[in-house]
């Protein structure tokens, strides 16, 4: 009996379609070309980057999309997804008052499907733009039998840089500053897994429009403010309200012996959230623990600078005085 012959792509990894991917990848990022290539790693100008920041120090973030993927997949709808990957890493290095420097990603998948890929990576591309960051590397596999056919998996590494005496990590937030709500896009990255559960396939389609709204990305307004002279010193935390949301994320940048009072009807919710809420009779605690409600970062101010801030911010967005800061032992209160 004369035995079959494998070969790597008849058990489902086609090399060459890798290759063209990388083709893909070069048009589409021409600046990967500022330093050399190499097969192995990504090389980026450091020092002429560095040199403006003293004492600098590099700060580094790691995210994925989560099940907003499976919507997209269903929903053959890829690009917004590409912008969600960036935004989920460069939105966290802005809290720490870092400026992003470059992004690497990292895509799993199936089989390789060229032009599902090339729309995430336009997604990718129009989202560093906004970030002001570079793409310098990243990782295409395919992986049968890990995923289904046209599954895919995204990842995302991003570095980012800040001096030591500009670091912002709401050790300084006292009794008396003010939450300033800068508002989300819509859902954002995060919540999926529960929102799968409440909406049938019919009602995602219904929904499509709202469900696969990118993550807003704030690293333009917030390096404005950061960049400002007048206005840093006056900026004491900042949180990216993802997974956790208000009961977790933002209670983290919070010292001991302060809580936050953040008052209901000071923004609007975004009507997708009342809709869940009432689909899967979730009350109030869980909702704020899970998803944005509309604000996808606050940024805890000086009482006194308050206004010529939102002002700044308002150039970009919607932005809100949503509570203040008071001395308790409770991390948060609606009220």
């Amino acid at each position: 009996m004369v035995r079959k012959k494998l070969t790597y792509k008849s058990c489902g990894v086609d090399i060459k379609k890798g290759e063209n991917l990388v083709d893909v990848i070069k048009k589409l990022f021409p600046e990967r070309r500022m330093e050399r290539i190499s097969a192995f790693g990504s090389f980026f100008p450091l020092k002429k980057v560095i040199e403006k920041y003293k004492n600098p120090l590099l700060v580094s973030s790691c995210d994925g999309v989560g099940t907003k993927l499976k919507i997209a997949q269903y929903l053959n709808y890829h690009r917004s997804v590409g912008i969600d990957l960036v935004a989920m890493n460069v939105n966290d290095i802005i809290c720490l008052g870092a400026t992003p420097l470059f992004f690497s990603d990292y895509i799993a998948c199936g089989k390789l499907n060229i032009l599902v890929l090339r729309e995430v990576l336009i997604g990718i591309k129009k989202a560093l733009r906004e970030a002001s960051c570079f793409l310098i590397g990243g990782e295409t596999a395919e992986m049968p039998g890990m995923y289904k056919k046209d599954e895919y998996d995204l990842a995302g590494f991003c570095l980012g840089v800040v001096s030591r005496e500009k670091i912002i990590d709401g050790r300084s937030i006292c009794e008396g500053n003010l939450l300033v709500g800068l508002a989300s896009n819509g859902l954002h990255s995060n919540g999926f897994s529960l929102v799968r559960r409440v909406f049938s396939k019919k009602e995602i389609k219904y929904y499509a429009q709202q469900l696969l709204k990118p993550t807003r990305i704030y690293v333009r307004a917030i390096c404005n403010l950061l960049n400002n002279k007048r206005y840093f010193s006056k900026i004491k935390g900042i949180a990216h309200i993802t997974g956790g949301a208000f009961y977790t994320k933002f209670t983290k940048i919070i010292p001991p012996g302060y809580g936050a009072i953040v008052k209901r009807g000071s923004w609007s919710v975004p009507k997708i959230f009342k809709i869940i809420q009432e689909k899967a009779n979730i009350d109030d605690r869980e909702m704020y623990s899970v998803f944005n409600m509309g604000i996808g970062m606050v940024l805890v101010v000086d009482r006194k600078s308050v206004k010529k801030i939102v002002n700044t911010l308002r150039k970009f967005y919607p932005v809100y005085i949503i509570g203040e800061v008071i001395k308790a032992k409770e991390k948060i209160k609606f009220v």
